[in-house]
């Protein structure tokens, strides 16, 4: 991998880690500022609709800005909301700062993306694209223990802390590797981009990773009180879960991205969200047994991991082969999706949590997976008519 790729990679993690890194403290954040864990949760939120908004317009107004600048611009404002947020006593600045930082990570998601199809080989773009997103989608497989463990030993504040330090040596690291001749392109033709983006099994293919990320994300906001509930799991048990569930997922992800190079995208998907249904299955039957201790759910955990981040490698290949040479927009659009869909989980899962708790978080999350399945298989069988006219 060259060292700039690396770069890249190392700082579309970064960028991203920021959004889930705190859910394994939410209970923690909510005792300190005095809110309830369902307000708390909606510091996920705010990051998501943020980057789900932002990011698909950067793409295009900002195509023409040099990307190396975008890039050191946007981790220098990142390191300074998250250092802000380390200190703030007040929620309400703690909100405005998540939304400072996510609009960050959102102003460089297309450059990054960009800047790794301008730089790779002809016989590599795919591949290299693949390591952004990696960077993406990892996070919230990696990033969230991590930040587990972090709050637990440290503090919540800490988290914020560790976030601009690590946004400090990932634009160190672009600085150094990233090459100057690194230029926008010209400003894609918005009508080609419609025409492209807006076919029917495109859309579909958005939208059922979009419904995917609602369920599983939402559980996954909402994990922390879910485990006290069913196996009074105490800081050191969740970090404990969200790390199972991190290395889980982080296998999950190559296993998926090696079934879609096997079997294709579609097939890869199909096995990945059928996993991911009956893993929530599991832990609605674990919610009716409660109080169960933390070592039974912790396999279901593990599962549940795998396979949610088993579908991140086939959609993103999905995507890229229906977009073409649009593959750069229609990534930052698919990150629009997935973050659109974690902020709808966040909000969901905070209104589910509040009205009828925990244990209806699985089946709100199987439904999801439902109906994504559905949109999938919908925009699977549009596209093999479409190929068969042609």
């Amino acid at each position: 991998m060259p060292k700039w790729l690396a770069a890249l990679f190392a700082a579309s993690f970064v960028f991203y880690t920021d959004d889930y890194v705190i859910a394994g403290v939410l209970p923690e954040i909510a005792r300190d500022l005095g809110v309830s864990q369902a307000a708390a949760g909606q510091l996920i939120t705010v990051f998501a609709v943020t980057v789900a908004l932002v990011a698909p317009v950067a793409a295009v107004v900002l195509a023409r800005a040099p990307r190396r600048v975008l890039l050191v611009a946007s981790l220098c404002a990142f390191v300074a909301a998250n250092a802000a947020a380390a200190g703030t006593p007040s929620f309400t600045v703690l909100l405005i700062l998540r939304v400072a930082a996510a609009a960050a990570a959102a102003v460089a998601t297309p450059a990054l993306f960009a800047t790794a199809v301008q730089q790779a080989p002809a016989a590599k773009v795919g591949r290299y694209v693949a390591v952004v997103a990696l960077g993406v989608t990892g996070s919230i497989a990696v990033g969230v223990p991590i930040g587990t463990w972090i709050g637990g030993v440290f503090g919540w504040r800490a988290v914020f802390a560790t976030m601009a330090v690590c946004g400090v040596l990932a634009l160190a690291g672009l600085l150094i590797t990233l090459p100057r001749k690194t230029f926008g392109d010209p400003a894609p033709d918005w009508r080609a981009q419609l025409r492209s983006l807006g076919r029917r099994p495109v859309t579909f293919g958005l939208l059922a990773n979009m419904s995917l990320m609602t369920g599983s994300m939402m559980m996954l906001t909402y994990l922390a009180p879910f485990l006290t509930d069913v196996a009074g799991a105490a800081v050191d048990a969740r970090a404990l879960s969200f790390g199972l569930a991190g290395i889980a997922g982080t296998l999950g992800m190559w296993g998926g991205g090696a079934m879609t190079d096997r079997c294709g995208p579609d097939r890869a998907l199909l096995i990945g969200m059928g996993a991911v249904a009956g893993s929530m299955a599991g832990l609605w039957l674990l919610w009716g047994m409660r109080p169960v201790p933390i070592t039974a759910v912790l396999p279901v955990l593990a599962v549940w991991g795998a396979a949610a981040f088993w579908n991140s490698p086939a959609i993103q290949a999905r995507l890229a082969a229906l977009s073409g040479v649009l593959a750069p927009q229609a990534l930052a659009l698919n990150t629009s999706g997935t973050y659109l869909g974690v902020s709808l989980g966040g909000l969901l899962g905070g209104l589910t949590l509040a009205r009828w708790g925990s244990g209806a978080l699985p089946p709100l999350a199987v439904a999801c997976t439902v109906l994504a399945l559905m949109l999938l298989s919908n925009a699977s069988e549009t596209a093999r008519k479409t190929q068969a006219r042609k």
